[in-house]
């Protein structure tokens, strides 16, 4: 078959239905351009349930990848991504400056609760509530004073300032006094299937103590329609078994397969340019969708999938 390339180079197009039998098997291409979902007209036993054409923007080449193909290659970048390398200008570097269980998860949830906006920012700005705590966070959050909150004077990354910052430390305070800390928190109100439940518990214990009506929106809400973005790569963070050396995997109680992918800009571009997410808003059922092809893929540890997502979405096809 004469595959008529040009008619199909057009920025508006994003599927058509073909005979998957009809691709050849002999155009292959590396990554880098538009992934096009196809359809079977008619499907099979033999055929999976969905397909991709990828045209290349450089060569005019076309990649064809069965669900089976697709999963071999995100396992790669998988690999790729989920390096050492990644933590240089990430986030996670700053619970990796600690070895004690509870430095580690409070360095984490402070760092990820600031995690948007420019990455050097986000870096500076939790440098700076690491020292505010004198860079012992388990000692400052169980130990500090009114007046130690002093310290927060003046801090702010983007919306969150020194308020929501002294609110925080002062909820995470009556965490760690009086519950089992944020691991126990999570592993309490955790489903079967799903740690989002225990985030909207989360958030109800933190808004038990007085505070400013502003610092509500930190704190995110998946029973309220929030993906969560940052908080679910917090639970990432903690609960992951990573031989890759990026996550920590420090909260034994909590399996790893009921973790949910952090969906942002970055990984929801990249997934739905490889047709595993359709819902075109990062909210809370696009996360649930997402959740659904990632576990499919790996029911064990399918956020590993997360370091692909973001990787491609990031620097490779995220944008184009």
């Amino acid at each position: 078959m004469n595959w008529p390339f040009s008619r199909f180079f057009s920025p508006e197009i994003t599927h058509f239905t073909v005979p998957f039998s009809t691709i050849p098997t002999s155009l292959r291409c590396s990554l880098s351009g538009n992934f096009i979902r196809i359809e079977p007209v008619v499907a099979s036993a033999k055929q999976t349930s969905f397909h991709y054409l990828y045209f290349c923007s450089n060569n005019n080449l076309a990649m064809a990848l069965k669900m089976d193909d697709l999963k071999d290659f995100l396992e790669e970048k998988v690999k790729q991504y989920n390096h050492p390398d990644f933590i240089a200008m990430d986030p996670v570097q700053i619970p990796h400056r600690y070895s004690r269980k509870e430095d580690i998860e409070i360095a984490g949830f402070l760092t990820a609760t600031i995690s948007w906006g420019n990455r050097v920012s986000i870096l500076k700005n939790a440098q700076k509530m690491m020292e505010i705590m004198g860079n012992s966070p388990y000692d400052f959050i169980l130990h500090h004073r009114e007046v130690h909150l002093e310290k927060a004077a003046g801090f702010v990354h983007r919306t969150f300032n020194e308020t929501d910052l002294a609110f925080f430390i002062s909820a995470l305070k009556i965490l760690y006094r009086e519950g089992n800390g944020l691991e126990g928190m999570f592993n309490r109100y955790r489903e079967p299937s799903s740690l989002q439940p225990a985030i909207h518990q989360l958030k109800k214990a933190f808004l038990t103590l007085p505070h400013m009506p502003r610092s509500r929106k930190h704190l995110p809400d998946p029973l309220q329609g929030s993906a969560a973005k940052r908080i679910n790569m917090f639970l990432r963070w903690m609960v992951r078994r990573d031989s890759g050396g990026v996550d920590f995997g420090i909260w034994k109680t909590i399996p790893p397969s009921i973790l949910s992918c952090p969906l942002d800009v970055h990984t929801g571009n990249a997934a739905r340019k490889l047709g595993l997410l359709k819902r075109t808003y990062n909210d809370a059922k696009a996360v649930q969708e997402l959740d659904r092809v990632l576990r499919s893929m790996d029911r064990d540890d399918p956020v590993k999938y997360d370091f692909a997502l973001f990787g491609l979405g990031m620097y490779e096809i995220g944008n184009r």
